[in-house]
């Protein structure tokens, strides 16, 4: 399988009582396929996959493979604390017909690279299915490394990897040394670096209320190989990127964005609260500077 284009990590639409808000994520779905995504991943860390039990998770996943109605892939997350439970999301996504499965490090135990590829390979033993892995050391504790993805070597499932270090010397690792691996920019204010070194992918939380910008910047780097429209494209988009990195109120920033599309998102689950008000007010000015930028940018091709 190859992962290229635009993959949206989907929130997960809450009511004021923090139950699924199984309308808003209809309209998310529809959303999201009909701006032109090119994939969509449940059970991503933008989904708030953590503060879910199993049974909301795999009801997640069913609901939006039903409501994609193969239209576009779905990746389907398998990240938990316990391999034995990482191989129970995966056996599901498995069973409901998802695409693929994303495969990440267990968080707070601190692996080492040996371990890290066990765990992975146990995963991949179980299904047998295309595997997109993720790194993300900030929240994980520890990176794949090398150990790790030469051991992975041994499966051709491990087709892609959704690369969130932040370390641009960990880009160019993978795009020299790893070639086989699909390279996918995880690290939202690195995509154009990522695209220069050949990575056709980006898995970008904001593409859940910006689809068209994050569209935009792919198509001008991947398909029309114009980085100097890319530039520009990107330079609109940092103050958006820098507003989202900071304070931490990712995943509240991204549900804000969605709700400014009219679809009520909601809260974000505990410990996590709302953006204030001010917050909220910046977040919106960012967006329509973005937004009348890229405007003009396409308008005019550079």
């Amino acid at each position: 399988m190859r992962f290229e284009g635009i993959w949206t990590p989907i929130i997960t639409p809450c009511t004021k009582d923090f139950e699924i808000a199984e309308s808003a994520l209809e309209d998310t779905v529809e959303f999201l396929v009909g701006k032109g995504v090119h994939g969509i991943i449940s059970a991503g860390t933008t989904g708030e996959y953590y503060a879910q039990s199993f049974e909301e998770r795999i009801h997640l996943a069913k609901r939006i493979k039903k409501l994609i109605d193969g239209r576009v892939p779905l990746v389907v997350g398998t990240g938990a604390l316990r391999t034995e439970d990482s191989v129970e999301y995966a056996k599901a996504a498995r069973d409901i017909g998802a695409d693929a499965i994303l495969v990440a490090t267990p968080p707070y135990s601190m692996p080492t690279g040996r371990e890290i590829a066990l765990h992975a390979l146990a995963i991949d033993r179980a299904v047998n299915m295309p595997v997109m892995l993720y790194n993300y050391p900030g929240r994980m504790g520890v990176n794949m490394d090398e150990d790790t993805l030469d051991r992975l070597g041994r499966s051709p499932n491990f087709c892609g990897i959704k690369e969130s270090s932040g370390d641009i010397n960990r880009l160019h690792l993978i795009a020299r040394d790893y070639p086989h691996l699909g390279l996918l920019c995880g690290m939202d204010d690195q995509a154009l670096e990522f695209f220069a070194w050949g990575a056709r992918g980006w898995v970008c939380a904001g593409s859940n209320f910006a689809p068209e910008a994050h569209i935009a910047l792919y198509r001008a780097c991947v398909e029309e190989g114009d980085f100097s429209k890319g530039r520009a494209i990107m330079s609109a988009m940092m103050p958006l990127m820098r507003v989202l990195e900071q304070g931490g109120k990712f995943i509240q920033c991204i549900k804000h964005g969605v709700t400014m599309r009219g679809i009520p998102a909601g809260p974000p689950r505990k410990p996590l609260h709302p953006l204030n008000k001010d917050d909220k007010r910046a977040l919106e000015q960012v967006i329509r500077t973005m937004n009348t930028a890229i405007a003009a940018i396409e308008e005019t091709g550079k």
